[in-house]
């Protein structure tokens, strides 16, 4: 319950540093080597994480901090992106949230969203369950695809990466943000997400421990368990969903992926 407070607080404080800043008015600046854009607000949101959560004997990674490999030989390390879904930050769009995972020896025990434009907060860990704006809530509970919102990455979308899909028997809605995504999935909000394209760990840690915390289910592609602080901090394509909905998100995804 320490480790969730320590989230929580963080979390408010991060976005707090992020309110000065104006969505659809912030000025951005590219990354070295095509890595996307950046803004103040990501490194301001970055300095605050840092900290509130960071302990003597913890490891750091963060997508908007200078990579340090001592992190490999800590138990418990914060895995981080401060603003995560900066495109749709820049253009205005409500789908960007700040992430906050804890690892334990490569594994995601607790997680935390929050998405300052919509005021939703998700907090959760393996141990406590999942919260959604302070209420108890889990994944969906859905056991047939008919019908099944699956939430799918904008850009993938733009790309015609999911139009295989789309004579299928999902509704397929694009959002932006992955972590955001991935927290709708784990409260219920939607019923499935997936992403074909490699993501890197701080994209998906916290979303990943929410998942679990709702019950759901979350894989890599190739059906392993996402582990976390590897020295290169990249994952493939992962796959999360209602637990029932397993099977046939599967099956759908070698079938038409």
């Amino acid at each position: 319950m320490d480790d969730l407070k320590r989230i929580r607080e963080a979390l408010q404080k991060a976005v707090a540093a992020i309110s000065p800043f104006v969505p659809g008015a912030v000025k951005a600046d590219q990354k070295p080597m095509g890595r996307g854009p950046v803004t103040e607000a990501d490194r301001a949101a970055d300095r605050v994480l840092r900290e509130v959560l960071l302990r003597e004997g913890e490891g750091w990674l963060s997508e908007e901090s200078t990579d340090d490999l001592a992190r490999l030989d800590k138990r418990r390390v914060w895995v981080v992106d401060p603003l995560d879904g900066t495109l749709e930050f820049v253009a205005g769009i409500p789908e960007w949230c700040v992430s906050v995972a804890l690892v334990e020896d490569g594994k995601v025990v607790a997680g935390g969203v929050s998405n300052p434009s919509t005021g939703e907060v998700f907090l959760g860990s393996v141990a406590s369950g999942l919260t959604y704006n302070g209420k108890r809530t889990h994944a969906s509970a859905l056991t047939k695809l008919e019908g099944a919102v699956v939430l799918a990455s904008r850009n993938e979308v733009k790309r015609g990466e999911w139009e295989p899909f789309r004579s299928t028997p999902i509704t397929i809605r694009p959002t932006g943000s992955v972590a955001y995504k991935l927290a709708l999935v784990g409260a219920g909000l939607a019923d499935a997400t997936w992403t074909l394209t490699p993501k890197h760990e701080w994209d998906v840690a916290a979303g990943v421990a929410l998942v679990k915390a709702g019950g759901g289910f979350v894989e890599c592609l190739d059906a392993s368990q996402p582990t976390f602080n590897n020295p290169s901090p990249r994952l493939s394509g992962l796959v999360a969903g209602g637990l029932a909905l397993r099977v046939q998100i599967r099956a759908l995804i070698s079938r038409f992926a």
